[in-house]
């Protein structure tokens, strides 16, 4: 727990706007927030707790992040080049934090023969964060188990990991050609082949064993794991959602959010649908998807989309909400994508995801250099975990 300190002269990025003004932190929790709409931000002379000056910063409540597989990449960056699981969690927690993400899950998938796969990894690799952050932490680790419907043979250890709180969100894949991302003919040959550096006949050879698989899928038993999962407070995602029909199905297995709907349909469908929709904020920092399907800005402006993640690049995650900004969606609003929506989709809205009295002081200061938003402070619990001081040498 943080000591107690004033955070003063700062932009707040409240739920409902931006207004200048301090914020009291007490004890981990957000104890006062005093700005243009809520009193003086006079200090009293027999107040003596320390200050922490924003200087006309925003300061924004910390960044929860739904889906990053992020941590796949920093253990495995090139196929079977295996680091460190400890070395490569506790280094790229830093990074989050300098990042401004202050909840994140992990994404982890389960069944995928790409990238940080096999079983036994990902078992592994829940343990390490599970038990890593247990006993000292920069940030709050979140799991996202993300479960492959071929797969199997891991229904017992998923099943396991549910019953014993090692997850804390679960999504559903179907990464077989043909089907939402690869939907396009050769769309998924093409990427075996790139990101696990294979021929044509070992990609042929991955290809048919993965059609084999499906064919064979037990929908009955992917049914009784979401019932699962829901019964014990987790929730169910759908990914790559590629028609309105395909969003009713992951509705049926108890979805409530739709990740990366690959069109504007199919995003409409599932909002219509009370679903939550989330989008990559990559795709909004480069202006549209790498595989030319959802442009994810133009759902945010349709009213299609309410969440934004950092799907693989944690530094895209603050960037676009800025990006969002520059493009006229008001700043509280966009922010509101990246903090107060996805808490409330994952249940933890009432304790994080907002600069409100009573909530956990997961707290930013953010300058702009140029176009670019920078984290200086980062702020969990009122401990500061994060400090950037600049340099002025050539």
């Amino acid at each position: 727990m943080g000591q107690d300190l004033w955070i003063r002269g700062g932009r707040l990025v409240l739920p409902d706007g931006v207004v200048k003004g301090d914020v009291r932190v007490a004890g981990g929790r957000i104890a006062e927030i005093r700005g243009e709409r809520g009193g003086t931000g006079a200090k009293r002379a027999d107040d003596d707790t320390p200050v922490l000056d924003a200087g006309g910063a925003y300061v924004l409540p910390g960044l929860v992040d739904i889906h990053c597989d992020a941590i796949e990449k920093e253990t495995e960056p090139r196929p079977n080049t295996l680091f460190p699981m400890e070395m490569a969690f506790l280094q790229f927690e830093r990074k989050l934090a300098g990042h401004g993400i202050t909840t994140m899950y992990h994404s982890l998938s389960l069944g995928v023969g790409l990238s940080l796969r096999g079983e036994h990894l990902v078992s592994e690799m829940i343990g390490t964060i599970r038990r890593l952050s247990a006993a000292r932490s920069m940030i709050r680790h979140r799991v996202h188990l993300r479960y492959e419907v071929s797969h199997l043979t891991g229904f017992a250890l998923a099943e396991r990991l549910i019953r014993e709180g090692q997850i804390d969100y679960l999504s559903l894949m179907d990464h077989a050609p043909g089907q939402g991302q690869y939907r396009s003919p050769g769309a998924f040959e093409r990427y075996v082949m790139k990101n696990q550096g294979v021929d044509a006949v070992e990609c042929e050879r991955i290809v048919a064993e993965l059609q084999a698989r499906r064919s064979q899928i037990d929908w009955e038993r992917l049914r009784r794991l979401t019932e699962l999962a829901r019964q014990h407070g987790i929730a169910i995602a759908s990914h790559d959602d590629d028609t309105p029909e395909q969003a009713d199905r992951s509705i049926a297995y108890g979805a409530s959010v739709s990740e990366f709907p690959l069109n504007m349909e199919t995003a409409r469908h599932a909002t219509g649908r009370g679903m939550r929709v989330c989008v990559g904020a990559p795709n909004i920092v480069r202006g549209g998807s790498h595989d030319n399907n959802l442009t994810a800005l133009e759902a945010v402006r349709a009213g299609a989309a309410d969440i934004v993640c950092s799907d693989y690049h944690p530094a895209s995650l603050l960037h676009a909400l800025f990006e969002m900004q520059a493009q006229g969606i008001p700043l509280h609003e966009s922010v509101r994508m990246a903090t107060l929506a996805p808490a409330t989709a994952l249940g933890i809205s009432t304790d994080v995801g907002s600069i409100e009295q009573g909530k956990a002081a997961d707290l930013l200061i953010v300058r702009t250099v140029g176009q670019v938003p920078l984290v200086t402070h980062t702020l969990v619990e009122g401990t500061i975990v994060s400090q950037m001081q600049n340099y002025r040498g050539g």
